[in-house]
């Protein structure tokens, strides 16, 4: 599935994307570090890893492969 980043705060490595049909979706550090990623801009589009009980298990970059 992927997103734009709404918000991204460096320091917590949370923050929150939006669906393309509008819904907001929050992630957490964990999700974020799952990523393998170091930063993230607002407007980025990215991938996520959605776990079976509908939170985001990993974020990435839409170019890359989900882990």
């Amino acid at each position: 599935m992927q997103a734009t980043v709404r918000t991204f705060d460096a320091a917590t490595q949370t923050g929150s994307v939006l669906l393309d049909d509008g819904t907001e979706l929050h992630f957490d550090a964990e999700a974020f570090a799952a990523g393998g990623l170091r930063l993230l801009r607002l407007g980025q589009r990215v991938r996520l890893g959605v776990e079976d009980d509908g939170r985001i298990g990993a974020v990435t970059l839409a170019t890359f492969p989900l882990p």
